[in-house]
């Protein structure tokens, strides 16, 4: 069996290879009952995939054929009642799909899906399960009303196995002239700085940056099922989220999770153990953890974070990441973590856990098991032994050059 770091590198080679060679850009069009175009969109799209075999997890790299078709299923959407969405569908009973909203002056790509088929042998042979999947994610599409969307770059969306890249893309939803707008809004991979130096800008008077709150207070979490406890969390929880306001500037805000008006509560399965906070600064705040049976270990494999920022441009703030790998033990073991630890989600939203003394699935006598400890930890203790190991080196040496010199000074008082 391949070791992490290995599989690891498979990973990102595949995406390299994904980036050299990837599937030809497709017009997809969904029409009214009228016939009038209400979404059009052109772009490339990239699938890396991992999946399970008899003989082992298998990686593999699919793209979106020339021949994928729009669903009928496809909607312009009703005001009011349902948003619009594209469905496109290839192979055999895959799907990705594009579910669209807005507000009074933006619209995007609020949550992305993909189905997948397993029993697809073509795309995945000897795998060990069979029929449907389903994976989504949040995304970062979003254009000015009446501006079509418009990214060169790679852009990727990661959802636990599975990773989906888009390139080339030109998007536009609740279209208005039954054809793509001239005007465009560019993603953020496509900002590049300019090369020459502008002239010196006359100072300008920045906004104070937010006050860093104390450190969250450290709660203790648990979350029981059918077979007793399945998760066992100690931790103080802090938000770190970042967003445009109403008068377009970007802020950095911190968040404590306040246990006095959050309300906790989760669920247990034997392949995912979920933690829900709601109540407080959030909407909903979840952590899901997840299990490598081959490896016998749990890890933090997803946080998604639903809440309100009232001073945003865009005052609903959702962010979701399916594809971590933190906060790792063998099952059995506790993970802990004395030191602050930040998760990095997505490129605006991060999470601080203080003090985290977790475990999940495997829970005995709702007590924690045998601590592995953090890599910070580890770093931490080392530094007092290295200093402790030099200050004794150098009390060695300067014994022993005291020795030294003593016996030198006894040696010229000898009797002739």
């Amino acid at each position: 069996m391949a070791a992490p770091g290995d599989a690891r590198r498979w990973q990102l080679l595949l995406l390299l290879l994904a980036g050299l060679t990837h599937g030809t850009s497709a017009v997809f069009v969904v029409k009214n009952g009228n016939g009038t175009a209400c979404i059009m969109a052109d772009f490339s799209a990239t699938f890396l995939m991992n999946y399970d075999t008899k003989s082992g997890s298998k990686n593999l790299t699919l793209d979106l054929p020339s021949d994928a078709e729009v669903l009928n299923t496809s909607s312009c959407g009703k005001e009011n009642t349902s948003d619009p969405s594209l469905m496109i569908a290839f192979g055999r009973g895959h799907t990705l799909t594009l579910n669209f909203t807005r507000n009074a002056t933006r619209y995007g790509v609020q949550m992305l899906s993909f189905v997948y088929n397993l029993s697809d042998t073509d795309v995945f042979p000897n795998a060990s399960s069979k029929g449907l999947k389903t994976v989504e994610s949040t995304t970062d599409i979003r254009a000015d009303i009446d501006k079509k969307y418009r990214c060169v770059s790679s852009n990727q969306i990661h959802m636990n196995n599975i990773t989906i890249t888009l390139r080339d893309a030109t998007i536009q939803a609740y279209l208005s002239n039954n054809n793509f707008s001239k005007e465009e809004t560019h993603c953020k991979q496509d900002d590049i700085s300019p090369t020459i130096s502008p002239p010196s800008p006359k100072p300008t008077t920045r906004p104070p940056p937010s006050p860093v709150p104390e450190n969250p207070s450290v709660v203790k979490y648990n979350v029981s099922g059918s077979n007793g406890t399945c998760l066992l969390a100690n931790m103080g929880i802090q938000l770190n989220i970042t967003y445009e306001k109403n008068d377009n500037t970007t802020v950095t805000r911190v968040f404590n999770i306040n246990p006095n008006d959050t309300k906790a509560s989760g669920s247990c399965t034997s392949h995912s153990v979920v933690l829900e906070l709601r109540g407080g600064v959030v909407t909903l705040l979840v952590f899901s953890f997840g299990m490598n049976a081959s490896s016998s270990r749990f890890f933090l494999q997803e946080i998604q974070l639903n809440t309100t920022l009232p001073d945003a441009r865009e005052p609903t703030f959702k962010a979701v990441n399916s594809s971590l790998r933190a906060l790792q033990a063998t099952v059995g073991n506790s993970y802990r973590c004395n030191a602050e630890e930040s998760i990095q989600v997505t490129k605006v939203f991060s999470v601080n856990v203080f003090q985290v003394w977790v475990q999940a699935f495997k829970v005995e006598g709702d007590k924690f098991g045998s601590v592995e400890e953090c890599q910070l930890d580890e770093n931490n203790m080392l530094i007092p032994i290295a200093v402790g190991g030099a200050l004794a080196g150098l009390v060695l040496v300067v014994l022993i050059a005291y020795l030294i010199g003593r016996k030198r000074s006894h040696a010229g008082y000898q009797t002739i």
